[in-house]
């Protein structure tokens, strides 16, 4: 879009259409478009792992930011887990959801997000896109995975409001996301739209409680999710259902905080709508505030939507009364999680609770006695799948790395599915033959998920039964082995947890 064409609009309209979204941008400094727009009356700003060096640097972009509005709010997806954007570099020094969910102690999940919410408050962030309140129903979920807090509703809904108690006893606001309930779906919808077929009673006893329990425990913000739930609307994906967001979440369930999308540029709704379409039909559905730059993060994005909200006002297809109370509901909003982050003092030591976590998620099977600590600096084996949109593909994982630094001696290789298309040939060369008369540690992730993974697997195990598998994913079916050990979670703490299961050193 020409930003020139709405340059004669009503400077109070422009306000408003900025004031609802919540765009990304490059570099670890603020570019000038951005604090121009934020003088503009752009209302939020969203950090990723691109804007991220270190917590002081990310500090001093924070109040770089609110030098041009002390209320802006600064938004993270920082889900701690496989999903993190603080320490995408690094890899999370503590347990993601589905962790901490297989510990069941709603004391430790809260002060696992009071040490994140900690973190994120010395950094200057004010709402985290956090926790996921989705229950992993559907073991072949693409997206949610073990960023589901587990596959029951009852443990989901209590670890939910124990995550937010936690994050906002911190000083930072938490989201639960993604409502109705992303967890029984079969497509990722950063590529396509998932279809939840469920009927209203499933839904109300299954996906609901534990958003009902994330707004008894005060949430102030719901993140849609981008899937289609035919039984409430047949026509619309969830982000931009009147139905839903209305009737449902407004209505029904009694929310009357910010309701924000997941990210907007992504394929299950802007393939049906395009990213300016989708925008303008969120808000029209109910929505509050619009949530890009996952991976459209420069001002022709702002301006693209920010005008095509001007466009739809022209049009009738918005009117100005609801961008009006989408731009009122952003602003109590913001005023709400300022006073918030004002009333926590900044605490910046952080602990090792991540650690105490990790480990206490650790399960074995199988020989383990007979087995462990091995007996000798091993061959370590790791089969690495491709991640979804959410895990950046920077964030390293794995268990090689933190075996090496306490077993000198320790050899590894990772195997990516391309590297077996010709047949097993490979894995004889790379994990067998250097494993001969020393331990084998297989790591893998989602196992039960990818066929060449699962074979692959097999293939080892065949050749060495004696080797130990640790599986960095949802849990599938006990595979063979000497010893099984389930980290549920790939973080850098579920790896040291592993790494000291191995050695026979766990904390």
């Amino acid at each position: 879009m020409n930003s020139s064409r709405h340059a004669q609009t009503d400077p109070e309209l422009r306000r408003l259409a900025l004031s609802v979204l919540q765009p990304g941008f490059v570099g670890t400094e603020a570019p000038d478009w951005l604090l121009r727009a934020i003088g503009d009356g752009l209302s939020s700003v969203v950090l990723f792992s691109r804007n991220i060096a270190a917590p002081e640097q990310v500090a001093r972009l924070s109040a770089q930011l609110r030098a041009e509005n002390p209320e802006l709010i600064i938004a993270i997806d920082e889900e701690a887990g496989d999903v993190t954007r603080l320490e995408a570099w690094t890899g999370s020094t503590r347990p993601g959801n589905f962790a901490l969910g297989t510990v069941d102690d709603v004391d430790l999940t809260e002060a696992v997000a009071r040490d994140i919410g900690r973190e994120l408050h010395a950094a200057g962030v004010s709402l985290d896109y956090a926790p996921s309140a989705d229950v992993n129903s559907n073991p072949r979920n693409p997206v949610i995975g073990l960023r589901s807090f587990g596959t029951t509703t009852d443990l989901v809904a209590r670890h939910t409001a124990a995550w937010i108690r936690g994050l906002q006893s911190a000083g930072v606001a938490a989201c639960a996301k993604h409502f109705p309930g992303h967890g029984d779906t079969a497509v990722d919808s950063h590529h396509g739209l998932p279809v939840y077929e469920a009927g209203r009673e499933e839904i109300a006893a299954t996906s609901l409680p534990p958003f009902r329990s994330a707004l008894a425990e005060g949430v102030r913000v719901v993140m849609t999710g981008h899937l289609l739930v035919p039984v409430y609307d047949e026509q619309h994906p969830a982000t931009m259902s009147r139905p839903i967001i209305e009737d449902l979440l407004r209505g029904e369930l009694g929310f009357d905080g910010l309701v924000v999308t997941d990210g907007i540029e992504m394929g299950a709704v802007t393939d049906r709508y395009g990213i300016d379409g989708a925008t303008v039909r969120a808000i029209a559905a109910g929505v509050d505030a619009v949530c890009v730059g996952g991976e459209r993060a420069d001002q022709g994005t702002v301006e693209l939507l920010s005008g095509a909200l001007l466009d739809a006002l022209a049009a009738g297809e918005l009117t100005e009364e609801r961008l009006r109370q989408a731009s009122e509901r952003v602003r109590a909003f913001a005023t709400w999680s300022s006073t918030l982050g004002r009333s926590v003092p900044r605490h910046e030591i952080r602990g090792d609770i991540g650690f105490a976590a990790a480990r206490r998620a650790i399960r074995m099977h199988g020989s383990v006695a007979e087995s462990l600590p091995l007996a000798a600096a091993p061959h370590v084996v790791e089969l690495v799948p491709a991640t979804n949109l959410a895990i950046g593909n920077e964030t390293p994982w794995g268990v090689a790395a933190p075996l090496r630094e306490r077993v000198p001696g320790t050899t590894f290789v990772r195997v990516h599915p391309e590297q077996l298309a010709d047949g097993d040939a490979l894995l004889d060369e790379l994990a067998l033959k250097p494993a001969a008369d020393r331990p084998l540690v297989v790591v893998v992730r989602d196992a039960s998920r990818y066929e060449w993974m699962s074979a692959a697997l097999a293939t080892l195990l065949a050749a060495r039964p004696d080797a130990v598998v640790v599986e960095m994913g949802l849990p599938g079916e006990q595979t063979p082995g000497a010893v099984h050990i389930a980290t549920h979670g790939a973080t850098t703490a579920s790896g040291v947890a592993a790494a000291e299961a191995l050695i026979g050193r766990a904390g």
